[in-house]
């Protein structure tokens, strides 16, 4: 995953705070992205020091990778269906094989920035693209191919969502609330290996590449583990009697 330069840090963090003054100033929502989830982190660290909670981040479906980050003003509740986003399907031939870069490459050829574009879903035959709204209906009078493959776009989509997103549940007790020890109870696997993978920056902690084995992890907190894909924990805690800490969350399928 690419990081972020200090440089671009400091652009989306002016945009971020741009946003809740105009969302101050307008009483309407305004709205910022697709972030990518390192992007979507500091969003979340620059609105705790500024003291602004009202907001919401929305990528057009539970779980979403790239999400937009909404500031809503207090008589408004933050909302889904409120976000300029919208959704495309292109079909094409099962036998056709393309990929997600497949699909980036075609719309990043019409000049559309990668802030526009959301995740883009792919299965045999179906890809779901989320896009900013007003992107929407541009891309579907612009792309036909997406490289020597033909496709179909058409607006909206059907659930099931491509990839067979969902959740798969796991639980467990760790020594302690580390990363070593998160990453090995979502892996399954020894604590060793896991701090390997930590060490050797195969593991990212909310989109961040941390190469600390004892970072701490809380509620909430995202794990991208290279190879194994991502996980959400859902609790850390409460304590047993031994000392121990119970750990629970989800694997995305």
């Amino acid at each position: 995953m690419k990081r972020n330069s200090p440089e671009e840090n400091a652009i989306l963090e002016a945009r971020l705070l741009d946003a809740v003054r105009l969302c101050s100033r307008r009483y309407e929502p305004v709205f910022v992205g697709f972030l990518s989830e390192a992007e979507a982190f500091l969003a979340q660290g620059v609105l705790r020091r500024e003291g602004f909670f009202h907001y919401l981040f929305w990528g057009g479906f539970d779980g979403a990778e790239r999400v937009m980050f909404g500031a809503f003003p207090e008589y408004l509740e933050p909302q889904p269906e409120l976000f300029p986003l919208a959704a495309v399907t292109a079909s094409f031939r099962e036998c056709d094989k393309l990929t997600h870069r497949d699909f980036l490459g075609s719309l990043m050829g019409l000049g559309i920035t990668r802030d526009t574009v959301g995740d883009i879903l792919i299965e045999p035959g179906r890809s779901v693209l989320f896009l900013r709204e007003e992107m929407a209906s541009y891309v579907q009078t612009q792309v036909e191919k997406v490289g020597r493959v033909g496709v179909k776009l058409t607006p909206g989509f059907q659930e099931p969502l491509p990839g067979g997103l969902g959740f798969e549940p796991f639980s467990s007790v760790i020594a302690s609330p580390r990363l070593d020890c998160a990453a090995a109870a979502a892996l399954r696997t020894s604590r060793e290996k896991a701090a390997r993978l930590v060490e050797s920056g195969g593991v990212l902690l909310n989109g961040v590449q941390i190469l600390s084995v004892s970072a701490v992890v809380k509620e909430g907190d995202r794990l991208s583990v290279r190879g194994s894909g991502r996980f959400i924990l859902d609790q850390v805690g409460p304590e047993t009697k031994k000392g121990r800490v119970n750990l629970s969350g989800r694997k995305y399928r």
